[in-house]
Parts: structure tokens; sequence; C-alpha cells
């Protein structure tokens, strides 16, 4: 009987196992989601809807209204450990057509901005605008996922939260717009207001009946996970989203002074930053600011939109140069309206107003 060597034994055993090892190497590709899930969106947008590389972020953020030949479209996602878990369109545009189109695509466009976790998703046939403006959107939120990112700050429900005034975006409802400034110290909602609500009618009662309880509840819950006020669904509804907006500034500005020690502090004070405030909508047109900031003041303020055409035009050229200077003079949004360009003077300073809050104003 021919006898057993434990030497060999030992050398097929480890051949064994290292001919196992190198077939479950060659397998891991085509098994591994992360891998598949890169090669399906691609590794840059995959970083860019994640965040970026390195930091985890958790948190909600919201992009810029952008306008289309129909409307609005303005895109919120919700991002937990650096996967996007939620899409959500809080402006769309609506009326006629409008509203089917959105019914249909929204829908859509919301699934596979999770299924993808990139802005690169399909536009939705039939409704090209409506899905264009949704990606622009989309790609603002991822931004601003991104800078939180860049900053180390995370933005979970129980990140800090800046001190300051917030004006959170304007919320279409079906019976006007709401909009909602908070004061935020110590991490903490210490007031909060509507700066807009729905006028006329029996929309007068809703309003002065809701919002109190509204801004009472948003102290309480020192966030928009808020009760709906009966009876006043629509402006109820219009209030938390503009209250998460202007939650979402105030994390925003919390995670870019985070972490950077007192010299970053200095020095990111003393660094110039253009920002573009949120497109403020009158009767006679679209009025948008951006300004540079520099040192903690404002140094330079223009209209990159302004209503134009017939007697606006030239009610623009004689109102946004002295709004632009009076902007710098005062280094904040409480400026003069501007004598026979009342509707073009209140826009601006709206829209002067959300890019200081963004700035940090």
């Amino acid at each position: 009987m021919r006898k057993s060597h434990p030497l060999r034994r030992v050398v097929l055993a480890t051949a064994a196992t290292v001919s196992g090892i190198v077939l479950l190497l060659s397998l891991k590709p085509s098994s591994d989601p992360g891998a598949a899930q890169a090669a399906g969106a691609g590794a840059a947008a995959q970083e860019a809807a994640q965040g970026g590389s390195g930091a985890v972020v958790s948190g909600t953020m919201t992009g810029d209204a952008a306008q289309t030949q129909y409307g609005a479209v303005q895109v919120r996602i919700t991002v937990v450990n650096n996967k996007i878990t939620k899409a959500e369109a809080v402006q769309a545009p609506k009326g006629g057509t409008s509203d089917q189109k959105t019914a249909l695509a929204v829908p859509k466009l919301n699934a596979d901005v999770v299924a993808k976790q990139s802005p690169d998703i399909d536009t939705v046939s039939g409704a090209t605008y409506t899905s264009e403006g949704y990606k622009k959107s989309l790609q603002s939120a991822i931004d601003k996922a991104n800078a939180s990112a860049g900053s180390g700050a995370s933005q979970g429900s129980g990140s800090a939260q800046a001190s300051g005034t917030f004006t959170g975006d304007a919320a279409q409802t079906q019976y006007g717009a709401v909009q909602v400034r908070i004061t935020v110290a110590g991490g903490k909602i210490t007031k909060a207001e509507a700066v807009q609500a729905p006028k006329g009618g029996t929309s007068e009662q809703k309003t002065e009946l809701a919002v109190p309880k509204l801004n009472a509840a948003a102290v309480a819950a020192g966030s928009a996970d808020i009760d709906t006020v009966s009876s006043a669904t629509y402006t109820s509804e219009g209030y938390k989203k503009s209250l998460q907006s202007a939650l979402d500034k105030a994390k925003a500005k919390a995670g870019s002074s985070s972490g950077s020690g007192d010299a970053g502090a200095s020095s990111g004070a003393a660094q110039a930053k253009t920002v573009t405030g949120s497109v403020a909508q009158t009767q006679y047109g679209a009025v948008q600011v951006r300004i540079t900031v520099a040192g903690g003041k404002i140094t330079k303020a223009e209209a990159v939109q302004a209503p134009k055409g017939g007697t606006s035009e030239q009610k623009t050229e004689l109102a946004i140069p002295k709004l632009n200077a009076a902007a710098v003079a005062a280094g904040s949004a409480d400026i003069d309206t501007v004598s026979s360009a009342t509707f073009t003077s209140e826009g601006y300073k709206k829209s002067l107003q959300s890019a200081l809050d963004q700035a940090g104003g």
C-alpha cells in the first residue's frame, strides 16, 4: 500500500486554496453592486450624486428653481450616508395641459434619480421642458450636497444650524405664495414668520388662522416636520416647503463655516464670493439679483434678470442702478423702494434677501 506524504498534501491544499481565491476574484466585478452602479451611472456622476469622495453626507438639499417655458421646477433630495433616498419636485408647472404633463413626468423623474444616483437621468417624452428644468434644479441640489461634503459637515437631522436670519424660497400654492423666514440662535429656531401668505377672500381668514399656529409649531419642533392646520391645507403645505428651504440654507451656512478654525474663518471671510438669489416673480416679469461678498460686506450687486418690454424697460433702467447702489451701501435687503418702480423694487429686495441668506448675511 502506497504511503501518503504529508508535505505533498500541504502543497495540494495550498494550490486548491489559491485557485479558489483566483476564481472568487474573477467573479467579483459582475457581483459587486458598487461596481455595477459605477458602470451604470459613471464614476464621476456617481461621486457627484453622493456628495464627493471622503466625506459622509446626510440631509435634505433643495436645488435652485429652474425657470422653464411653462413654469418653475425645483427639486429637493434627501441624502442618507451619501445615497439619494428620496427626490421630489417642490415646484413644477401648473395649469392646463401642464398639470397632466407634470403628473406624468415628475414621478418618473423622482424614481429615476433614486435609481441612478446621479443627474444623468432620462428626459420624459412629452414633458421635455419639465424634464430639463428638473435636471437643472437636481444638479443644483447635488452641488449643495457636494459643498457640504467639501466642508466636512454632515447635514443630518441632528446637525448644527448657523445663527442668523434665513428666508426660505417662496412656495407656490393654489391660493398664492407662501414664504417663511426663520431666526436661528444656538442651533435652534427662535422665531418663525410668514413674509408671504395667501390673501383675499376666505384665504385671508385661513391665513390669519393658520400662520400663527404654524409659526409656533416651527419654533417648538425645530424642524419642518410640523402638523398641517385643519382647513388650511394648501397654506400649511406651502409653509412647510418654504420652512424646509430656510432650514436648508441655515444648514448650508453651518456646513461652510464649521471645521475651518480661526485662521480658516478669517481667510474665508476675506475671500470674495458671488451668490445669486432666487428668482422673484413680479407683475411685470422676473427679477433676480447677484451679489459679490467680501469681508462680510456686499461689494457688488447686479440684476441678472429684470422686467423688459414697453415701459418696463424704462423703469428697469431707472430703478436697477439705484437699487444696486443701495444694496452695496446698506449691506442688506433693507433698502428703499424706487418711486414709480414699486414691483421691480419689491422683487429686487426679495431676490437680494435670498442671495444674502445663501451668503450667510
